[in-house]
């Protein structure tokens, strides 16, 4: 068996995967009892705020999702007024997304919930780690989301 403290590679890829998944788990649960929307919903939200008019496809695709799963949650955040669906017009089996005024009040919101959450966790590391914590990140964002990897930031533009 490998020893992940021997391997820094490992041991930091480990503990981003930990985090990540650990985070979103709590936000899930945060957003829901907060704001009754979970934390799927909110990515896809804010996916349609940064791009309006994006397709079901196009989210799913960047979210690693099935357009069947993306378009059960377009439904629900649909009926509950925070985005509204255009078919459109030269294909009527695409369906565009885009916020509604109140689903953008709630992006907002969400960011404040999340922000007020993780504020105690971020006080901890002091200024000057978050700020070369979020340089590192950002350097690793960088090399991630390029190249049309996967889930990469630079999918949503090239469509």
């Amino acid at each position: 068996m490998v020893d992940i403290s021997k391997h820094p590679a490992l041991q930091i890829g480990y503990l981003l995967h930990h985090l990540s998944t650990t985070l979103a788990k709590q936000s899930d649960q945060l957003l829901l009892e907060r704001l009754g929307v979970g934390f799927s919903q909110f990515k896809i939200m804010k996916i349609v705020q940064k791009h309006p008019n994006v397709t079901q496809r196009t989210i799913a695709e960047q979210l690693g999702q099935t357009e069947a799963s993306i378009s059960r949650q377009i439904k629900l955040l649909q009926e509950k007024g925070l985005v509204q669906v255009v078919v459109s017009a030269e294909n009527r089996r695409e369906h565009h997304s885009e916020l509604t005024p109140k689903g953008a009040r709630l992006v907002d919101e969400v960011f404040r919930v999340l922000t007020e959450s993780y504020a105690p966790m971020f006080a901890e590391l002091g200024e000057k780690r978050q700020k070369q914590l979020v340089e590192s990140l950002t350097v690793m964002h960088e090399h991630v989301c390029v190249g049309g990897k996967i889930g990469a930031c630079d999918q949503l533009h090239k469509k």
